[in-house]
């Protein structure tokens, strides 16, 4: 007695979708992108997933793409598995295969309509600016350090304010940008100093290619009277994008986190998981001369 080949198809594995909490110092990568011929988080990531989960391709979607050499503290991703390795083991099951530069915070389960980008309704950045007149070691691969003119973080600060609400930020867009439109929506700002340290935090729906990198090199421009208030706004005002020329360095970015409408993680595993410098002494540098403004603009 012969018994017939079964025609039914195997049995589909359940899928379930993980969310990630992760951080990573970016000087070594590329950027959180997969690209031919970089060191990308997004391969390292995807490389250690395979690992784990080796029977199904493996495909990651990120709240946020940092450029090359810009951290995330708070960086969010999902992606779908088998559900053979409970939701919250995948976070020390990967931190076991990924490099000492890239950590996960925490590990959950989501429904499978959840997306990292799509469900987010804000993603916040903080740029560091060290502002005083010594190198310090332990700052330079987080900050910026502007040594020449002690920064006038308040009218940094009223430039940064005038920014709040839906604009277009033409201005503050890099080429090679794939958007179709340069209008987003910011959310929150803050300028905030300690002795010689600077944190400017910005919040918004979304943010453009190379946005905050090119409006912080403008921003450090007004903190150091080189650019009025007045010329700041009116070049994003009216999209004078020829006149933003640098970015500010990448290693002063970081991602520090990326929020949705309901609680995805604990916030001892998410919020605000960049630590914040301390300095014990000032050494500042002299106040730069002030800009002359007739009529109140710069000429």
């Amino acid at each position: 007695m012969t018994t017939e080949p079964s025609s039914a198809a195997p049995e589909t594995p359940p899928v379930q979708r993980i969310a990630l909490s992760l951080q990573y110092e970016g000087s070594a990568f590329c950027g959180w992108q997969r690209q031919n011929n970089g060191h990308s988080v997004q391969a390292e990531l995807e490389a250690a997933i395979s690992q784990l989960d080796p029977h199904r391709p493996i495909q990651t979607f990120a709240a946020g793409r940092t450029d090359a050499g810009v951290h995330a503290a708070g960086q969010v991703v999902h992606f779908d598995c088998s559900d053979r390795i409970p939701p919250g083991k995948w976070a020390p099951a990967l931190n076991g295969r990924l490099p000492k530069t890239v950590r996960v915070r925490e590990s959950v389960l989501r429904p499978s309509a959840w997306h990292a980008c799509y469900s987010a309704s804000y993603r916040r950045y903080r740029y560091t600016i060290h502002n005083g007149r010594r190198p310090n070691l332990f700052l330079s691969s987080w900050s910026w350090h502007r040594y020449q003119f002690r920064l006038n973080e308040s009218r940094m600060r009223d430039a940064l304010e005038g920014m709040v609400g839906l604009h277009d930020f033409t201005a503050f867009m890099r080429a090679g940008s794939r958007r179709a439109h340069a209008r987003t929506t910011v959310q929150q700002v803050q300028v905030n100093r300690a002795g010689d340290l600077i944190e400017v935090e910005i919040q918004a729906s979304g943010f453009l290619y190379g946005m905050v990198r090119l409006l912080m090199s403008q921003l450090v421009a007004v903190g150091e009277h080189r650019l009025s208030v007045a010329a700041f706004e009116r070049r994003w005002h009216e999209r004078r994008r020829h006149e933003v020329r640098e970015a500010a360095p990448a290693h002063g970015l970081c991602l520090l986190r990326a929020g949705y409408p309901e609680t995805i993680f604990t916030r001892a595993g998410w919020y605000d998981c960049q630590p914040r410098f301390f300095l014990a002494e000032s050494d500042p540098p002299p106040d730069p001369q002030p800009l002359p403004e007739p009529n109140g603009f710069n000429l």
